[in-house]
């Protein structure tokens, strides 16, 4: 929420000038943080554990989203759901090798076999810091 109003804030000073915004110090600094995360992220070709793929018409959104959120209480990496026209994909991490990527595969497996069948190691582009 205060990072949303720190936005805001921005965006009213620089389309009205002539406004003067009072703000908590706190506002500036994570503006500040926000940039600096930013710089030191970049998109690289690499690799991601695709756990689900489905191009049903009825109820794939629903499943992709459902597993994120039960997949997300167990384990402490990104978690991506996305929709490529026409599937819905539920991807985990950001690998830079496939070596990484297929090791993460092996143990996700174990801890979940129900989705052996539909687990793969895909390439993608991920997040990488600087």
């Amino acid at each position: 929420m205060k990072l949303l109003v720190a936005l805001l804030t921005v965006l009213i000073t620089d389309s009205m000038p002539n406004v003067t915004v009072i703000q908590d110090s706190l506002i500036t600094q994570l503006l500040y943080q926000c940039a600096q995360d930013s710089a030191r992220n970049e998109e690289v070709a690499g690799y991601r554990v695709q756990i689900y793929s489905s191009n049903r018409q009825q109820g794939a959104k629903n499943e992709a989203i459902g597993l994120e959120q039960s997949i997300s209480k167990q384990i402490d990496i990104p978690i991506y759901v996305q929709y490529v026209p026409p599937f819905w994909k539920v991807r985990l991490g950001d690998f830079a090798t496939y070596e990484e990527a297929n090791e993460f595969k092996r143990l996700f497996i174990t801890d979940h076999p129900e989705l052996t069948g539909d687990t793969y190691v895909v390439r993608d582009q991920v997040k990488v810091q600087r």
